[in-house]
């Protein structure tokens, strides 16, 4: 029934297609007219838009004529004309979905459309890349084009200061990539002051490469976080213990005898210790000397212990080194999974990273506490306005309008697709597989024709090169190894006989153009003349002809990926704009995929045709089952996502709260009557703990309160006395007197610091105290993340029970808040100006005194002081909020505790 419905009123995709067409010939009817306008009046139709969108018009009102504007100062700075396609995609765009667009169908140009038009409220457009690269590229592309049409044009890149990315934010058009898009919001949410702030409300934002940014990396949060504590040598002495454990074979396997003592779960990534190797494990940190004899790996006071054996178990098994991390200057580096590029400065969780430096040999870094965390599909939620483009979405449609509610458009090709995509080939062993490999490309180069070959990792890339040394076959190799020349060899990828090997989608984001770029070859000239650039061109028709005779650039990927998606990305790159091209994927029953998804079926398959080392099979069968075991681990990897977004969107609700009230702080100047609010609950429930509400008297703790206003509140009241003079004493008035006592004693306070300095101190107190323990509370909310799948066992919802505890963690904190800063408030020492020079000058005598007695020449004053302080205590433990004791004024934990 569905099938004659789209037969006879065509698809949703087709309909939206046909309604947008009305649009492009009223845009292309505009042409003639806009072509006599001279420049200054094309550049003033920017202002006239600008003036209608105040005066009430929509942004889709002036879609035709602010397109054609666009297109024709395209023709006028570029020479070049957006495609009737181009302009379908640019409407798509503004329609908050998402356009397919193939590779080499100028997304780039597309994007200046949506982009144009949406800046035009002067609200900010925000074009979002997934590397500083392309940011940067695509910006300086551009920017010609949108200043002719008077709009500002900017890049965010990392490591830029505070102001100058205000300046970038403040552009009409902001071009960067997306971590640091959610950085900076994460930043601006830890700011103390409103000028510290750089990001501007978010209004629109245009991402490219959408799948890759919004699915792929959707599982991975921005993390900003802060050094825990010192636990690495922990780290070094449980990677001893690893290298005597065995892996368990399968249970279903001919070598299965139950005597191993860890298993592995490849397709969930974990690892699990035996009942075998727990005893093992045990024996070995007693050996050690890290746990007594007669403990349990399982008891509450090994809990941090467990935490490291698990984390060394899995770095040594499930992490492997040019694979999932590269070791460079001695430093352990991230591979990212899906791009094949480092990850500088990213770190694992939950002790990984640490343990795989251990394993590595290398210097381990502290683990780290999170300070702000948000994931990319929480973050781009937050804008007004969403859309993205990609060459590759359809597959992931359903994930697209479930998550971020945007719908798919499949955008025509400007020129029919005639690229041959041939049928797999599978072998029974990696071996027969490569050397299938190098036959093919050999017979392509000898052709002339231009082969790109895709590898899933530095590991596999590196094995693939070395093949192709030992047969002669000069090549070039793209991996995270090799990065800055990245784009200089995707240009020239298209060559005549030239071998290029990219780790997954390196050099994604530039096209491979047949027959190499004439535009590098000029660009490589210092001051190349009309001559010189004519006789380059001519060149290049040439190689180019001589290219698309011999087929085309040729695809050959050496594995299946785990989505097909990524596979199409790889064929992608071949065929753009109607050239010829050819693709093949190579497969062995001992990738990965294979391995663990589709092992069983295909083997049987193979031994039913009966095959022989070094042959292939290629059966429609095979094809069948490869594309279900995708499917297969599409699937489990949307429920993840699926699943992290539910956990994250609990997390999510209490973010917004705490970043909006934050925010409203930041933005007053005189928060004392949010202060006298609060001191009269907290000053209540204090109260209300030891003088029961309507209670006799008989139940009155008035030690406990006078002790508790002493050490919490700096409040020495003789309320034991009061009721000895006064039995009458009601208890209502007595509540009164104490609140008032309070506030007395506060105002006393403010007349000696002045009222302005006390309002500025309120403000300080309340952010630093409200950042300090919504850090906590993250720390928190993510122990409870890690064990709450245990509540399953006991017939209890983990999800309901996370929401439950989580709530009332975020209640707890909230009231802690409020004790806390009117704590604070009351136990702070005021003193005049001349006191506090004094004794500043007497901590910095002494701490210099200190620094000669240690004579600690090569540590800064501060750890020296620290150290010293250390050891002026002796066995005294001071505590993290008692006062320092280098006299400072300070707790201890915000002054010397935070070095030592």
């Amino acid at each position: 029934m569905l099938n004659i419905l789209t037969k006879v009123f065509g698809s949703r995709n087709d309909r939206t297609l046909r309604r947008m067409r009305k649009t492009v010939a009223q845009i292309n009817a505009m042409e003639p007219d806009l072509e006599k306008l001279s420049d200054d009046e094309l550049k003033a139709k920017t202002e006239e838009f600008r003036a209608r969108l105040e005066k009430g018009a929509t942004v889709e009102s002036l879609i035709p004529e602010a397109f054609a504007v666009v297109r024709e100062a395209s023709k006028r700075v570029f020479g070049m004309r957006h495609f009737d396609v181009q302009l379908l995609g640019g409407m798509v765009l503004n329609d908050r979905c998402i356009a397919e667009m193939r590779t080499g169908e100028g997304k780039t140009l597309t994007a200046t459309l949506p982009a144009y038009v949406n800046a035009l409220s002067g609200k900010g457009v925000h074009v979002v890349t997934v590397n500083d690269y392309l940011a940067q590229r695509d910006a300086e592309n551009n920017r010609p084009l949108f200043e002719f049409l008077g709009m500002s044009v900017a890049v965010n890149m990392s490591g830029m200061p505070a102001p100058a990315k205000r300046e970038a934010y403040a552009a009409d058009i902001t071009y960067g990539t997306n971590n640091e898009y959610g950085f900076d919001y994460l930043r601006d949410n830890m700011a103390f002051s409103p000028e510290e702030r750089v990001q501007r409300k978010l209004h629109y934002a245009l991402v490219d490469e959408v799948d890759s940014i919004l699915i792929d990396e959707a599982r991975t949060p921005l993390i900003i976080s802060g050094p825990a504590e010192d636990s690495s040598e922990m780290y070094k002495q449980v990677n001893k213990i690893i290298p005597n454990l065995i892996r368990q074979e399968k249970e279903d396997s001919d070598t299965f005898q139950g005597e191993g003592h860890f298993s592995v779960d490849e397709k969930a990534r974990q690892v699990n210790i035996t009942e075998r190797g727990l005893v093992l494990v045990e024996e070995l940190l007693v050996k050690e000397g890290i746990m007594d004899e007669g403990e349990s790996l399982y008891s509450p006071a090994n809990i941090m212990l467990m935490h490291h054996v698990t984390a060394a178990l899995r770095a040594h098994v499930l992490f492997a080194r040019d694979v999932d991390y590269i070791v460079k200057d001695g430093e352990v580096i991230i591979v990212d999974e899906h791009t094949g590029r480092t990850m500088q400065g990213r770190r694992w969780s939950d002790g990984l990273h640490q343990a795989v430096e251990a394993k590595e040999g290398v210097d381990i870094q502290n683990e780290n506490q999170t300070l702000a965390s948000i994931t990319f599909q929480n973050y781009f939620r937050l804008y007004e306005k969403l859309a993205g483009m990609t060459g590759t979405a359809d597959t992931e449609a359903f994930e697209f309008s479930s998550i971020y509610k945007l719908d798919t458009v499949v955008v025509p090709t400007n020129r029919p697709m005639i690229r041959k995509d041939m049928p797999d080939l599978v072998y029974m062993t990696e071996a027969e597989k490569i050397q299938a490999i190098i036959e093919d490309i050999k017979e392509r180069t000898v052709n002339g024709q231009p082969v790109l070959v895709g590898t899933i990792s530095i590991e596999k890339s590196e094995v693939v090169s070395q093949e192709l040394t030992k047969a002669g076959i000069k090549h070039n190799v793209l991996n995270a190894k090799f990065h800055a020349s990245e784009a200089d060899i995707v240009a020239q990828a298209g060559y005549p006989s030239t071998v290029t090997i990219a780790t997954n989608m390196a050099g994604r984001g530039t096209d491979i153009m047949l027959g190499g770029s004439w535009q590098a070859e000029v660009a490589q000239l210092e001051a190349p003349t009309e001559e010189q650039i004519a006789q380059i061109k001519a060149d290049w028709q040439v190689r180019h002809d001589a290219v698309l005779a011999a087929g085309g650039l040729h695809i050959v990927g050496t594995e299946r990926h785990e989505s097909r998606r990524i596979d199409n990305q790889l064929r992608g790159r071949s065929g753009r704009q109607g050239d010829a091209g050819s693709s093949r994927f190579y497969l062995s029953m001992e990738d990965a995929l294979m391995r663990i998804f589709a092992s069983d079926r295909v083997s049987g398959m193979m031994r039913k045709l009966g095959m022989k080392p070094g042959e292939a099979i290629e059966h429609p069968w095979v094809t069948k089952a490869i594309a279900n075991a995708q499917r297969k681990v599409e699937s489990r990897n949307f429920d993840i996502r699926k699943q992290l977004l539910e956990y994250d969107d609990v997390a999510n609700d209490q973010r917004r709260a705490i970043y909006t009230q934050r925010n409203e702080l930041l933005d007053v100047s005189d928060v004392s009557e949010t202060i006298a609010s609060i001191r009269e609950d907290v000053f209540k429930a204090t109260i209300d703990a030891h003088i029961p509400p309507q209670s006799l008297e008989e139940m009155w703790d008035i030690e406990g309160l006078q002790e508790r206003l002493k050490n919490d509140f700096d409040l020495d009241l003789p309320i034991k006395e009061w009721l000895d003079k006064e039995p009458e004493l009601h208890e209502e008035t007595l509540r009164e007197r104490i609140l008032q006592s309070g506030i007395e004693v506060y105002q006393r306070k403010e007349e000696v610091v002045g009222t302005e300095m006390m309002r500025h101190f309120e403000k300080g107190v309340m952010l630093q105290t409200l950042d300090s323990l919504w850090k906590e509370h993250l720390a928190a909310m993510d122990y409870l993340r890690q064990g709450i799948h245990l509540r399953g066992y006991a017939q209890k919802d983990p999800k309901q029970e996370y929401k439950r505890e989580s709530f009332s963690m975020f209640a707890a904190m909230l009231e802690s808040l409020k004790y806390e800063v009117i704590s604070t408030l009351c136990k702070v020492q005021v003193r005049m100006p001349e006191e506090v020079e004094a004794m500043e000058e007497q901590r910095r005598e002494e701490a210099e005194r200190l620094a000669q007695m240690q004579q600690l020449s090569h540590a800064d004053d501060d750890t020296a002081a620290a150290e010293s302080l250390a050891a002026q205590t002796g066995d005294r433990k001071v505590g993290r909020n008692d006062p320092c004791p280098c006299g400072s004024g300070k707790k201890y934990k915000q002054c010397h505790g935070r070095i030592a």
